[in-house]
């Protein structure tokens, strides 16, 4: 470790009024709250795995973020997650989509005064095994787990103190690669609109006509069968892997055959369970060596582009609202255990597309799709050079300066 000192998490906290605060209680804030527009509620969706996702919110009135003022977050605030997944730390963007947002009831709030603190520093800080292990210290995993009385073991956290110089540059340099990989996401997320918007073009977004009417399994499949894998740990994908609004499954493990649904590249994972499916967990499978076939949660439909039809055509259906609105439609269960069937999800009509049109969508769908995989396989290198390179600065190993020529040759 550099010659640091520690000091507690709560001295290096901004003398604004509740700088360290809970979320709201329950009773605060409940789903009868929520709005179609107004102040954005970060929940556990929009910090996993410490990275925040700016999007997929539920919303409050300013009128109700305002009879929480201490629950209002703002540029800077980092945000621990203190029930569920512990050790979760997040920071809310220097640029943030809105201009403000509130907290949801299992996040505590810290704001520092960036006079003594560059909150940069210590996001890193908690991400590294030292920050890690200083949470951890105080989780319960009795039930549902969680920190005991969060509020103060978080405010006696010991943390490093470097001067403010080293603070910045620490972060400096570990925020290059995070720049990269956001500028890496921005350019997929642009593709993704775009393709959207010529999946719209195609009809298949609209109520179809009784003249050009098709089942939409004319087009794809539903839970198409495949062969067992071959390989003793085949690939496995579970839920967390998906994501609310990108195509990209960023994770994935390989562990012994079990039950679940079976899908090759090419093919796309629909959530089928309530919240998952209504938050929009969805991904397009294209990481794997060609006929190699993985496994899914058992929550997971298989849609697969018939022959003749753009791969990628399953994945701009799946996501789009028309058909979505459908399969929410036709969940049956208990509640918060709802699910739709892959036959049920299969039972909806579209129009029949342009074959000149589809095969132009086909074309932009493939390059850029490929595009997308490349730039995922890049994060996943500048994110794996950051996770190299955190611990080593954090404990002295490694040099800023050192740190700053291997990171130059990455961005």
């Amino acid at each position: 470790m550099p010659d640091w000192n520690f000091v507690s998490y709560e001295s290096l906290s901004s003398t604004d009024k509740s700088s360290f605060s809970m979320g709201p209680f329950g009773s605060k804030i409940t789903k009868e709250n929520y709005v179609s527009d107004g102040i954005p509620v970060i929940r556990g969706v929009n910090l996993t795995q410490g990275i925040f996702m700016d999007d997929d919110f539920v919303f409050v009135t300013s009128e109700k973020a305002d009879e929480i003022l201490s629950a209002n977050v703002e540029p800077g605030d980092l945000i621990f997650t203190h029930r569920g997944t512990i050790g979760q730390v997040s920071m809310v963007p220097r640029k943030p989509r809105f201009d403000r947002y509130v907290i949801g009831s299992s996040q505590v709030k810290t704001r520092l005064d960036e006079k003594k603190a560059v909150p940069e520093f210590y996001y890193y800080w908690f991400q590294s095994p030292g920050g890690q292990h200083s949470i951890l210290a105080h989780a319960s995993t009795v039930g549902v787990p969680g920190i005991s009385t969060p509020l103060t073991s978080i405010r006696n956290l010991k943390v490093p103190y470097p001067k403010l110089s080293e603070q910045k540059a620490v972060a400096d340099v570990l925020g290059a690669l995070d720049d990269k990989i956001a500028v890496n996401e921005r350019i997929a997320a642009t593709y993704e609109q775009l393709l959207q918007c010529m999946y719209t073009g195609l009809g298949l977004s609209d109520e179809p006509d009784d003249e050009n009417a098709i089942p939409v399994t004319d087009l794809v499949a539903f839970n198409p069968k495949l062969a067992k894998p071959s390989d003793e740990e085949p690939v496995y994908v579970d839920m967390a892997a998906l994501q609310v609004n990108r195509a990209s499954i960023p994770t994935w493990a390989r562990r012994a055959p079990k039950s679940g649904p079976r899908f090759m590249n090419g093919d796309t994972l629909l959530a089928r369970i309530t919240p998952c499916l209504e938050n929009g967990k969805t991904g397009y499978v294209d990481f794997m060596e060609d006929g190699e076939v993985g496994l899914g949660s058992t929550e997971f439909i298989v849609v697969r582009s018939r022959a003749g039809i753009p791969s990628e055509l399953s994945y701009f259906m799946a996501r789009d609202s028309r058909f979505r609105e459908h399969a929410i439609r036709n969940m049956v269960g208990t509640s918060g255990r709802q699910r739709v069937s892959a036959a049920d999800a299969a039972n909806y009509f579209v129009n029949r597309p342009d074959a000149d049109a589809l095969a132009a969508f086909g074309k932009e769908a493939t390059a850029a799709f490929a595009h997308m995989k490349s730039l995922q396989g890049e994060n996943r290198a500048l994110a794996t050079l950051r996770n190299t390179l955190l611990p080593q600065l954090m404990s002295g190993r490694l040099r800023v300066r050192d740190a700053e020529k291997i990171v130059e040759d990455h961005v």
